[in-house]
């Protein structure tokens, strides 16, 4: 069975170039926990709504459902102790949302009445694994970024808390990997069904991921594209409705336009000069550097 993984940032960058750059800046580095911290919560709140509309079948899936809520919980709650013990914001992340963006981006009648109940829990996993696999290559880069930057008093803080996370979040993937395995060995049209879940669920998730690492002009027509490549995993009849369903967001993308504005004042606001000379360039410099 095909192993299917998160690719790169939109600019090439690998999460541990991205995080390298991220503990350096304190103010950036607290936003970044908070934004795991948010994941975290709303993961709960996703999986939640998976097992209520699966209704109590399968029961070995919804145990395990449960007890992976109950890890999501805890994990926010450890990033809400640190954020609160290191006196930082906890309130809803600024910028575009991965996991709002990857929600907008899901089909979400998989989960009706008419679809086939096993359809639904391919979907499901598929979602959920990609998306714990994200989270697994972030967390690793992060604490080897905090390996080799100072090691204060709270970067070792920071780190004793996502090393805690880490090994679980590793178990999620496995899991998932072991119940797609277990289903696609069924049969070929169940391994065809299983693959085709894991392709559709991967342009998904790099959609979402992309969106917010991407705020030069041109952003918008690039989201398109990416909405584009999630459309052609599906079958041809799906295609247009999903596309004129997401379409009008994903042009005007109004967070898009708001996260700009807040990453310009902040960036002026710390060093004028830099922004006239780092910012605007880097701004602009988008459909050229990836048009």
């Amino acid at each position: 069975m095909t192993v299917i993984y998160p690719r790169k940032s939109p600019n090439g960058m690998s999460a541990r170039d991205i995080l390298k750059r991220v503990v350096s800046d304190r103010e950036l580095h607290l936003i970044i926990l908070n934004r795991y911290r948010y994941s975290e919560q709303r993961s709960c709140k996703d999986l939640t709504e998976v097992i209520e509309q699966l209704d109590g079948q399968p029961k070995e899936l919804i145990k395990d459902l449960s007890h992976h809520i109950s890890d999501e919980a805890r994990h926010a709650m450890w990033l809400t102790d640190l954020l609160v013990d290191l006196g930082a914001d906890i309130g809803k992340p600024p910028g575009t949302s991965y996991i709002d963006e990857f929600d907008r981006l899901i089909d979400r009648d998989y989960f009706n009445t008419k679809t086939d109940l096993e359809d639904a829990v391919i979907s499901g996993l598929a979602a959920i694994n990609i998306t714990e696999k994200r989270g697994c290559e972030y967390f690793s880069a992060h604490i080897y970024a905090l390996k080799q930057a100072p090691q204060t008093e709270e970067n070792l803080k920071i780190r004793e808390t996502i090393e805690r996370i880490l090994p679980e979040e590793a178990g999620h993937v496995r899991w998932g990997n072991r119940w797609l395995a277990q289903i696609a060995d069924k049969s070929p049209e169940h391994r065809q069904k299983v693959e085709q879940a894991k392709c559709k669920y991967a342009a998904i998730e790099q959609a979402a991921f992309e969106s917010g690492m991407d705020i030069t002009l041109g952003a918008e027509l690039r989201r398109v594209a990416k909405l584009m490549d999630v459309a052609n995993t599906m079958p041809v009849w799906q295609r247009p409705q999903y596309l004129m369903e997401r379409l009008p967001q994903t042009l005007l993308a109004p967070e898009l336009q708001f996260t700009r504005l807040q990453v310009a004042q902040k960036a002026w606001e710390r060093d004028p000069q830099a922004f006239m000379e780092k910012f605007v360039p880097m701004f602009l410099n988008g459909v050229q550097n990836r048009g």
